[in-house]
């Protein structure tokens, strides 16, 4: 923006120049529109006095007959699954941007588009099978209308993460229930490490397929952080409670992760076993010596017993310098989920909950790739309709559009 003189100020002036004295950010408010598309028509005419029309081919559209387009389509995804608007509230923003549409029609529209990404979803699944590295996770659901299930009893949300090295793949799926067949069925394939809390339905997996299981340090450290809140705040000169003892060592071995994290996996390695694993000795004799000191209905009682029967899962990670010392990528990933749970607090159908999981999967996988979730979206959205061979769909994986795009640049 210009700041001119005017022309009083400068009279007699030889000559005049703009300098930068400031720069705002500023912001250009959403504002719904009409777009009419036009098909050209060509009439030809025969010599028996036929006519032939040629029509220019239309754009194709993911789901057909939809009056949203695809930009809009983006917009309601991103909006929902990325920052947590309840479809109510999505349909009064939109209405206040000058767009009437009911959140039954954008509910309908994000159902039928879980069979749309259903192609794209197997390849990323396949991609993140081939790897040997994953971790997993679950948390609540509640979806009110599930078949032999109350609308009040927990439903589940499962995670996966991982994948090659520079192809990040991040895949939610929803199902009624919490036992082993789902992990069964999820990693069925699957052959390596695998990264989970202490939950005993991963057991048989790993059990029935070449899959090493490793703990997390971060659930580990939880428990003591829990039991030292609930210890009574010590008084000036007593000792602090063994909790914090606990934990006190626990931080060491984070505080070694700092220091190698730009190290190679090699040299992690190495380093794991010349410093972490001393700290992990000292750790575990300590546990064995205090768990009879304090009473056995206490948190910290809980802490040390977890920590200890989960003590061959929890050193896993110093054997590869490529493992991570606790499951916080996958806890990051399934995060925006929890947080967009307590705004719309549920699912009414099953088919609700498995296009949410569907639409989790392309947003969280895209923000792993690097990608701007909305623009990547919108590229999906633009091209799937008219992806009828596996090396189309192929294409629109997050690596493959983020290489056309530096390609382009």
């Amino acid at each position: 923006m210009d700041l001119p003189l005017s022309d009083e100020a400068k009279a007699g002036a030889s000559k005049t120049f703009f300098s930068k004295v400031k720069e705002e950010l500023d912001i250009v408010p959403a504002k719904a529109r009409i777009i009419e598309y036009w098909q050209e028509k060509a009439v030809f005419d025969a010599p028996d006095g036929e006519q032939t029309i040629q029509a220019a081919p239309r754009i194709q559209h993911p789901l057909g007959k939809c009056m949203a387009s695809v930009a809009l389509l983006a917009y309601i995804l991103l909006a929902k699954y990325a920052d947590a608007l309840p479809l109510y509230r999505l349909e009064k923003i939109l209405a206040r941007y000058g767009g009437s549409i009911s959140r039954t029609s954008m509910a309908n529209w994000i159902i039928r588009l879980d069979d749309v990404f259903k192609p794209l979803i197997n390849l990323l699944q396949e991609a993140q099978l081939s790897s040997d590295y994953l971790q997993a996770d679950e948390t609540r659901i509640q979806v009110l209308k599930e078949d032999s299930k109350v609308a009040t009893s927990d439903k589940w949300m499962w995670l996966v993460r991982g994948g090659p090295p520079d192809k990040p793949v991040v895949v939610f799926h929803y199902d009624a229930l919490r036992g082993e067949a789902v992990p069964s069925r999820l990693l069925d394939g699957f052959e390596g490490v695998l990264q989970t809390d202490g939950y005993a339905g991963y057991n048989k997996v790993c059990r029935d397929n070449p899959i090493t299981r490793i703990g997390c340090w971060d659930h580990a450290r939880r428990k003591f952080v829990e039991a030292g809140k609930a210890t009574p705040k010590k008084k000036k000169g007593q000792k602090v409670s063994k909790a914090d003892v606990a934990l006190s060592k626990v931080r060491k071995l984070y505080a070694i992760e700092v220091r190698i994290k730009d190290l190679t996996p090699e040299q992690k390695t190495m380093q794991r076993q010349q410093l972490s694993q001393p700290v992990l000795d000292e750790l575990k004799s300590w546990l064995q010596s205090n768990c009879s000191c304090v009473p056995k209905d206490s948190l910290t009682y809980k802490a040390i017993q977890y920590t200890l029967n989960q003590w061959t899962l929890l050193i896993g990670y110093c054997d590869d310098g490529q493992l991570n010392i606790s499951n916080a990528l996958a806890e990051n990933a399934i995060r925006p989920f929890a947080v967009g749970r307590k705004n719309w607090l549920f699912a009414d159908t099953s088919r609700g909950a498995r296009a949410s999981g569907t639409i989790y999967s392309l947003i969280e996988t895209a923000k792993a790739n690097g990608l701007e979730p909305y623009d990547y979206l919108q590229q999906v959205l633009t091209h799937i309709a008219a992806a009828d061979t596996v090396e189309k769909i192929e294409a629109l994986l997050p690596w493959n559009i983020n290489a056309a795009h530096q390609q382009r640049q």
